[in-house]
């Protein structure tokens, strides 16, 4: 193997003045890319609202609240609803919620901007903020086992989503949701892994022959966990944390 002939799972070598060229040829792309967001968004900020019902209750520390009081004095309430599976352990939630929700740390700047992030757990309140606990979150969690099909209307309420609202007084108001990939904004790991050469390396990614993919395989169909858990769960196990749930 010689400069020009790297190992198997690499891009060729080649001198700085071409590869800069195609980096700005990128750079172009990634620019355009930038801007189309920012017509996305825009356009997100037009979007009509519908009422949602301010006295729906969700059930906190101190017992049930209100959606409205869920904003904490805030304008806007960014909510993540959290799915839960009954009656398992802490090694067989919902790692796609656990991978998401767990990149979710420090709150000020979304409060300096008069919003408040909280999770809407699908779960009982007990047994889904012990969830939280062991994993060493410090959002707003609260349950909403019995009013998650009311405040996901007409959409797959056993699903995640990440749903926004605005409130006008007492009236509160869903301006914006979104599922699936949608809730990847969630995620810098995903921002930064696509910047690196592997990216991903998930089976879905258009990636050069010889790249390695081996999340999503069969021998491996799933991306967010490991040894039987979320990954992120193995770090509290080896501090000593217990995930009983109950």
């Amino acid at each position: 193997m010689n400069d020009q002939t790297p190992g198997t799972g690499l891009p060729p070598v080649v001198d700085r003045t071409t590869w800069q060229q195609a980096r700005d040829a990128l750079f172009a792309r990634e620019k355009a890319h930038t801007r189309e967001g920012d017509a996305i968004a825009a356009a997100r900020r037009r979007l009509p609202m519908v009422e949602v019902d301010a006295t729906t209750e969700v059930i906190g520390p101190d017992g049930p609240i209100t959606l409205l009081e869920v904003f904490e004095g805030r304008r806007q309430l960014i909510a993540y609803f959290h799915a839960w599976w009954p009656d398992q352990p802490a090694a067989e939630q919902c790692e796609g919620c656990t991978f998401f929700n767990s990149q979710v740390r420090e709150l000020s700047y979304i409060h300096s901007r008069d919003a408040t992030y909280a999770v809407l757990c699908k779960g009982p309140y007990p047994e889904s903020v012990r969830y939280r606990d062991f994993l060493g979150l410090e959002m707003p969690w609260y349950s909403v086992e019995k009013t998650a099909a009311q405040l996901l209307e007409g959409r797959d309420w056993q699903r995640h989503h990440l749903v926004c609202y605005v409130r006008d007084g007492e009236r509160v108001f869903e301006t914006y949701y979104t599922g699936g990939r949608g809730v990847e904004v969630m995620a810098p790991t995903h921002g930064l892994l696509d910047m690196t050469v592997h990216g991903r390396q998930e089976t879905w990614e258009d990636s050069p022959e010889g790249w390695p993919q081996p999340w999503g395989s069969a021998g491996n169909p799933q991306v967010w966990r490991t040894n039987g858990r979320p990954i992120v769960q193995w770090a509290r196990v080896e501090a000593g944390h217990s995930d009983a749930l109950t």
